[in-house]
């Protein structure tokens, strides 16, 4: 039996500060609540974890074998350097020269090599990083363009959190272009979360309104955060009843059917979630409607966003509710994430009657992922901030010195116009 939970399993990536501290809330939530015949598609035959954490400061990932409890990670999968990459996509690509940290790439492709032959049958990578820090945007990049090439039949999904708008580094721009531009190439799909929106969603689902000096933000711990976000993975990506097999046996097929059913056209790739959980006697269409409230409207000049696939995974405790809403539930989202007229079948549901989330009570989640053009507002915003800067030559000569030139931001730029005019075209008849 362990044989089969093993042939679909897959391996988890996680990559700078920011992908280990979303790996950390994921893990707890996964060892704590996911029941012990659904783990194998996420834990090895030994019991430890399919993971390899990746940093190039040991803090974080000290603190995260600290505290995620039910579960332990290989030894040989904590790879750990001294100095971090200031910040900087091509510091983090390329690496230093120093012996201690310049084998860094070559000791996370060989654990993963070895994750690899562990497995009875390797499916794909997801990878958790950052478009932002020099780390999570430079070396995540490389690792997906490393695994495509070495590993090219296996599928790669990229949760990937994007800076805040007001600024997180003077480089950010540049990062996130780059970043952009290397996972559109490399990576099947992309679960992107904007900060901003995750500290809205963070903020209301603690009931904390209140706000900073400067009145724009609200006060939300980055443990909050990473939380919402993990929560939103759980919802979409462990176990569902609709994708096991007869004997009710998890095969860990949720991410690779998310990729399909949501990213059929290899230029559009990014992906906006959103989720509710409700304890008590709610009904569906009440979750549903709280469900699409995040959704964006339109992009800054009014254009309304549409959406190419939708899908809506609905856990709910002790009962299958839910079947009886189903048509109802279906019908409000086609309409709300405006689903273009010409996929024939533009929303995807499953089902499962339990909810991961919040197991100890009576409480339905829905979290649901779409293929939306907005973004193509975010990527939009980089391509404008990043030109300006880099046609007033702006922190040029730090990328330049670690093999990063004009040919490597022509490209990008070029990438992420292609992906924007492929959203703006989705509504268009």
């Amino acid at each position: 039996m362990l044989g089969m939970w093993e042939k679909m399993s897959l391996i988890w990536l996680q990559v700078g500060q920011c992908g280990n501290q979303i790996g950390q809330e994921w893990w707890q939530i996964l060892s704590s609540n996911i029941a012990e015949a659904d783990r194998y598609p996420y834990f090895s035959r030994d019991g430890l974890i399919n993971a390899i954490c990746v940093d190039t400061e040991p803090k974080v990932i000290r603190k995260l074998r600290q505290q995620v409890k039910r579960g332990y990670f290989r030894d040989a999968n904590i790879i750990v350097g001294q100095r971090g990459r200031g910040n900087n996509w091509a510091y983090g690509y390329q690496g230093i020269s120093t012996s201690g940290e310049k084998n860094l790439l070559d000791r996370t492709m060989e654990a993963f090599r070895k994750e690899v032959e562990r497995r009875d049958c390797y499916s794909g990578t997801v990878i958790l990083h950052s478009l932002c820090g020099g780390t999570g945007s430079g070396m995540g990049s490389r690792l997906c363009e490393e695994i495509r090439d070495t590993y090219p039949a296996g599928y790669i999904l990229s949760v990937t959190a994007a800076p805040h708008e007001a600024g997180d580094s003077p480089l950010q721009h540049y990062n996130s272009l780059l970043c952009l531009a290397w996972i559109q190439r490399f990576c099947d799909g992309v679960l992107l979360f904007q900060n901003d929106e995750v500290m809205k969603r963070a903020a209301s689902l603690t009931e904390k309104k209140s706000f900073t000096a400067s009145g724009l933000q609200p006060s939300v711990s980055l443990t909050s955060m990473n939380t919402h976000i993990a929560s939103c993975l759980a919802g979409l990506l462990c176990p569902v009843y609709s994708l096991k097999t007869r004997s009710s046996v998890s095969v860990g097929l949720e991410p690779w059917e998310l990729i399909r059913s949501l990213c059929p056209i290899s230029t559009m790739k990014f992906l906006h979630t959103s989720q509710v959980c409700r304890r008590g006697s709610v009904s569906w269409d009440k979750v549903t409607s709280l469900a699409v409230q995040t959704v964006p409207r339109a992009d800054p000049h009014g254009q309304l966003h549409h959406s190419l696939s939708v899908l809506a995974v609905a856990r709910n405790s002790q009962d299958y509710s839910f079947l009886l809403s189903q048509d109802s539930v279906l019908t409000k989202l086609r309409q709300a994430y405006r689903c273009v007229t010409w996929n024939p079948s533009p929303i995807h549901c499953w089902t499962d009657p339990q909810n991961i989330l919040d197991p100890s009570c009576h409480s339905h989640s829905l979290t649901v992922c779409a293929n939306h053009s907005s973004a193509a507002d975010l990527m939009s915003g980089v391509l404008t901030k990043a030109r300006r800067m880099y046609d007033a030559g702006a922190y040029l000569h730090w990328y330049r010195r670690y093999g990063c030139e004009d040919d490597h931001f022509q490209m990008s730029f070029d990438a992420l116009n292609s992906v924007v005019d492929e959203y703006r075209g989705l509504g268009v008849p």
